[in-house]
């Protein structure tokens, strides 16, 4: 097993085992994808990834992070979306996308507009919704606790989403539980201070991200693969950690999801996260080994060489690249002439092999 060795899942088979992560672009309007999004995937796709999954698209217009996220609530959006997705397949990658609901950290800026700072309703934002009434930080809303209705609304929505995902055209789906947005606020002790049954227990703080992988599954076609995103770690006492993630992988895998994508962070604003080269690749590791499931390794993994030793050494079998792929739509056609093997080229580019 290689950097550059096919990976099925279902009945999908990626060219190779390197994916372009989830990335928000803040550029879309009314929630629509636009050109922007057309130029920046199909450039991915056309260095040579396996794998382009597109940005957090919102489940429901409150869940959107900002007012420029995408968005796949409603069916306008499809159309959109779907452009995009038959640009990347058109370049030989394989095209998904990430449903997402920002939860209590709904309702910002983009990061070049001050610095992403919460927009208020006062402001032109949105009231927040999330397990319980805490705000993420200084200066956030406090987010109106979502009741047991409220709860089966949002999950409902995802599930209408992986539908439109479909319809859209995409092959992958990855369900966002992770960087302190909804479905992760729900999993961690330190978010989610309820006390009915979806507070307090592991198996009730969990019970969400079962319910939405279940709905999820029977409206996204079984032949289709399905990733869960899950921070493995907190980086703080009392917080969400990995054997807690081992356990939900084990529980996911027979609902239907078909890897798990190991990030971690994003709970807690103070957080002091020891970030370095393939800091998370060790999650992803234990995950795979622990949980008996496929995994996604993702964070500052830069270079070929080792992008090449996560996958050779069997620590995960897809690596997902985020800020190199910015810095580099290419990567893919470099890390095959570095590695020594015939890469993805297109052949408008050939002649620069």
């Amino acid at each position: 097993m290689s950097l550059f060795t096919p990976l099925s899942l279902r009945s999908v088979t990626f060219r190779n085992r390197i994916g372009m992560s989830p990335m928000c672009q803040y550029s879309a309007v009314d929630g629509k994808a636009g050109e922007w999004h057309l130029v920046h995937y199909g450039a991915r796709a056309a260095g040579g990834v396996g794998l382009v999954l597109v940005e957090a698209a919102g489940v429901e217009a409150r869940g959107r992070i900002s007012a420029a996220d995408v968005g796949i609530w409603e069916d306008g959006q499809v159309e959109p979306l779907a452009r995009v997705a038959r640009v990347v397949a058109g370049n030989g990658a394989t095209p998904g996308i990430q449903l997402a609901h920002a939860g209590r950290k709904a309702s910002v800026r983009a990061p070049w507009d001050q610095g992403g700072a919460p927009r208020l309703p006062a402001d032109g934002g949105w009231k927040p919704v999330a397990p319980s009434p805490i705000p993420f930080a200084d200066g956030h809303a406090a987010p109106d606790p979502l009741d047991e209705d409220g709860i089966a609304l949002v999950v409902r929505a995802f599930a209408e989403a992986a539908g439109r995902a479909a319809e859209a055209g995409f092959q992958v789906v990855e369900l966002h539980a992770a960087h302190g947005y909804l479905l992760h606020q729900f999993l961690s002790p330190l978010s989610n201070q309820r006390t009915d049954r979806y507070g307090g227990s592991f198996e009730n703080r969990t019970r969400i991200v079962r319910e939405v992988v279940e709905a999820v599954r029977r409206t996204w076609p079984d032949r289709l693969p399905l990733l869960l995103r899950v921070s493995c770690s907190e980086w703080v006492d009392g917080g969400w950690d990995l054997p807690q993630t081992v356990e939900l992988a084990r529980q996911v895998r027979s609902l239907g999801v078909d890897m798990v994508d190991c990030s971690s962070g994003g709970n807690v604003a103070t957080a002091r996260i020891p970030a370095g080269p393939g800091y998370q690749v060790p999650f992803a590791e234990a995950v795979r080994r622990d949980a008996g499931i496929a995994t996604a390794a993702v964070g500052l993994i830069t270079s070929p060489a080792q992008a090449e030793t996560v996958i050779r050494s069997g620590q995960a079998d897809l690596v997902l690249l985020a800020r190199e792929l910015l810095r580099d739509p290419s990567f893919p056609l470099r890390a095959a002439r570095e590695l020594g093997v015939d890469g993805p080229w297109p052949r408008q580019y050939l002649r620069a092999k």
